[in-house]
């Protein structure tokens, strides 16, 4: 299975720039190549990663997406005068040209056709494809928007004519709405399209009704179009997770693509001067580690725009940085999203409802937002935050935005210990991870220490006894940084968890448990250190409480849709806000989880705590230990396969479990509250 990371990057891209006075184009320079190549460099990714060459596309290629007429008059620029690029510019909108252009138009789809070539024979896992001009404004028969031709529509076709691959989703994160793809894609069930960006009800760039949420594509195409619209600035690290965590991932795994593209534009970050949003670098790392579950792994990821040297490169990292499995950075200060964030991920589930079987018993839309009924900066809060939404860039003087530099994103020597009981074979193991042959004497101290503060009694039994000496050991690695996760086969399940429990508190303040079985557990529900989410069929006798979560399932864990609900509308958006500093990960016996989705939970759980994770599987169990081990050690997890549709039943469990919850839990919030809802919508 393919390891490797791409990036590709070449200075020829550079070579072009705006030849005369343009406000609204000014911002699009070589520079942002550049600098976001030199801090790859700076930070030794490019090293790590696999160079791909970069070629010119053909012009059959282009052709994929653009007419034969545009591309005859895009050809002619090479050999235009200053004067004549001038008037060539002005048919199209906030676009300029020089005669080095097409040249690097065409490196830009070559570049990104190298990196689909790349990922779907097997040569890398992923990549990104550093270029310009970016493309995802550009139209069959115009460019737009900085953008010459649609470097990741070509790609997406490109993978579909050459590879046969059947579903390509396209994550557009950039802070303009690619309205260019959209065109393209909009009557295509088989791409679906995703995009959040700056909109404020039609007045920002591009202007266009179509960016809208209602707008959810043609034909066979209806419900492969998803257009998230920000109607205010300022969006955050919550707002973008919870658009994740609610509307792109449960429809992204119902489609089940077998390539996943993205418009990779980080205009979207902090600092910009387009976007005006608080989303820190950080928090592409999430987004792209989220996206890495999908497809097998295979994500390709294009640079749109970003126009902020420093914030582009610093996110720029995160991406690539999270591509080669680093561990994901740690985000703090997660809460609800915002009420204008609320209003389009209800709307957008709305208008989804009847595409989309995650979204059947969604709420109606809110009529009339918040944020249309305010005028700009009259009451001197947030709204006073907003710029000029008119078009692009502008003249605006404006203080500078200043955030922390992100923190390094160091790797432990080691990335994955299992401990095995006697008789189970280290063949189970993939390559790399490293079995524990026996624990450290000082174990022996620290599991009878537990044993008295617990008041457990005497551990009878040596198998049990080692057991617990092992799950102290690979806690004691996590925490000296020696590993980074680790996975154990125990005998006793609850008194694993009892004893894992106690000892990770001594070394961390926050422990995320998440138990998949019907087991009783024996930790405390009201410590609130401690956040358990438990997937189960049986209700359980313990009692619930803001830190206890039983989700119980009609049919169990193994109701795949259920599960996968239950991981990404409740127990991803309350652990990403807990922020732990450990996650404990445990199988029962019997609980009936389909393998693969286990192993999918396990690579999404990766997210947190900078990997740190121990896995406990009970004993008699050796199917799981292979696919937890390789999720652990960052394999792709396999797909889910066509998903059955939510039950009702299960879509009560887990809509209760939320609207008890998202009081104290706010990013559990999929719709603003009712009161308010109704109040907007007379």
């Amino acid at each position: 299975m393919a390891s490797k990371t791409a990036v590709i990057y070449d200075e020829e891209m550079t070579r072009y720039k705006l030849l005369w006075v343009d406000p609204a184009c000014k911002i699009e320079v070589p520079e942002r190549l550049t600098a976001s190549y030199e801090a790859l460099l700076s930070k030794g990714l490019p090293k790590r990663c696999l160079s791909i060459p970069v070629r010119q596309a053909t012009e059959e290629e282009i052709l994929l997406v653009h007419s034969e007429e545009y591309l005859e008059a895009v050809k002619q620029t090479p050999h235009m005068t200053l004067e004549d690029l001038m008037t060539f510019t002005q048919q199209y909108g906030d676009v300029y040209f020089h005669p080095n252009i097409f040249h690097c138009a065409k490196l830009a789809i070559g570049a990104t056709l190298q990196l689909v070539d790349s990922v779907m024979m097997g040569k890398v896992r992923n990549g990104i494809a550093l270029v310009r001009p970016p493309g995802h404004h550009s139209q069959r028969s115009a460019a737009n928007g900085f953008c010459v031709f649609n470097n990741v529509a070509i790609a997406a076709l490109y993978a579909k004519k050459h590879y046969n691959v059947k579903r390509v989703l396209i994550v557009d994160w950039d802070v303009h709405h690619g309205q260019g793809v959209q065109y393209c894609f909009e009557e295509d069930p088989s791409v679906l399209y995703f995009s959040w960006h700056r909109y404020e009800h039609q007045k920002f760039w591009p202007n266009l009704q179509e960016s809208d949420y209602g707008n959810v594509g043609k034909g066979k195409g209806a419900g492969f179009n998803i257009n998230v619209p920000w109607n205010k600035v300022g969006m955050n690290n919550s707002d973008y997770l919870s658009v994740f965590f609610h509307v792109l991932l449960p429809v992204a795994y119902e489609f089940n693509p077998e390539l996943v593209l993205v418009s990779a534009g980080f205009d979207s970050a902090i600092g910009d001067p387009e976007g005006h949003m608080c989303a820190t670098p950080e928090i592409f790392g999430h987004l792209t580690h989220l996206l890495m579950s999908l497809a097998g792994g295979k994500l390709c990821a294009v640079l749109e725009g970003g126009y902020h040297l420093t914030s582009l490169a610093q996110s720029v990292c995160q991406t690539v940085q999270t591509l080669l499995g680093d561990p994901a950075p740690l985000l703090t200060n997660l809460n609800s999203p915002c009420e204008s964030a609320l209003e389009s991920l209800q709307n957008v589930r709305s208008a989804h409802q009847q595409y989309w079987t995650c979204f059947k018993h969604s709420v109606a839309a809110v009529l009339e937002p918040s944020t249309k009924r305010c005028r700009i900066g009259e009451d001197g809060g947030e709204e006073a935050q907003q710029d000029q939404v008119t078009g692009e860039a502008g003249d605006k003087t404006e203080e500078e935005v200043v955030w922390p530099e992100p923190l390094p994103r160091t790797s432990p020597p080691l990335r994955t210990a299992v401990a095995l009981p006697p008789g189970v074979e280290d063949s189970l193991l993939p390559e790399g991870c490293q079995c524990l042959m026996e624990a450290s004497q000082t174990t022996v101290g620290a599991v009878e220490k537990i044993r008295d503060e617990l008041n457990v009694g005497e551990v009878k039994g040596e198998r049990e006894l080692m057991a617990l000496r092992q799950v102290i050991s690979l806690l004691d690695k996590v925490d000296k940084k020696e590993i980074r996760n680790g996975l154990a086969v125990v005998p006793d399940i609850s008194l694993a968890v009892k004893f894992a429990v106690q000892h990770a508190l001594t070394s961390v303040d926050r422990v995320l448990v998440v138990f998949v079985g019907d087991e009783e557990l024996p930790v405390d529900s009201d410590d609130e250190r401690i956040l358990l989410v438990q997937i189960c069929s049986k209700k359980p006798k313990s009692h619930k409480s803001q830190y206890y979560v039983p989700v119980c399932l009609k049919q169990g864990p193994g109701d795949v849709a259920g599960f996968l609900q239950a991981v990404l509308g409740l127990l991803l958006p309350m652990a990403y806000q807990h922020n732990p500093g450990l996650v404990l990960e445990v199988l029962a016996q019997g609980s009936g989880v389909k393998e693969a989705a286990w192993a999918q939970l396990t690579s999404l759980l990766q997210g947190l705590a900078l990997g740190h994770t121990l896995a406990l599987l009970q004993e008699s169990q050796e199917a799981p230990v292979r696919a937890t081990a390789a999720s652990l050690m960052g394999d792709p997890a396999p797909d889910l396969g066509t998903l059955e549709a939510l039950s009702p039943e299960s879509v009560q469990a887990i809509e209760r479990e939320q609207k008890r919850l998202e009081m104290k839990w706010g990013m559990l919030h999929t719709s603003v509250p009712a009161k308010k809802s109704q109040e907007q919508n007379k």
